[in-house]
């Protein structure tokens, strides 16, 4: 499995309509974290977008996963830029501790 990290850049006018797709968006984000699939995540303190940290076989897998998000579904994310990752030292490399 390969580790990436995904930005999701938020449409400057989707506020209202993540509040009313958050609670969506978060269930499939938490059945991804019970499967280990997705390792962390997070919006970015300034509310522009967010992070998020997932195991995946390959950015085409990924890329196919991202499109189920609810967030994605509703058209609230105007860029997602997903880029391979290495952790070496940390809770997230393969050398934790």
């Amino acid at each position: 499995m390969t580790v990436f990290a995904v930005e999701y850049v938020y449409d400057a006018e989707s506020g209202a309509l993540r509040d009313e797709v958050r609670p969506a968006h978060r269930a499939w984000l938490g059945e991804l974290a019970g499967e280990g699939r997705l390792l962390a995540s997070g919006p970015y303190g300034d509310g522009a977008g967010a992070l998020l940290i997932f195991k995946s076989e390959d950015e085409a897998e990924l890329t196919n996963l991202l499109k189920q998000d609810p967030f994605a579904d509703a058209g609230a994310i105007s860029v997602i830029r997903t880029t391979e990752w290495s952790p070496v030292i940390g809770l997230l490399s393969d050398h934790a501790s």
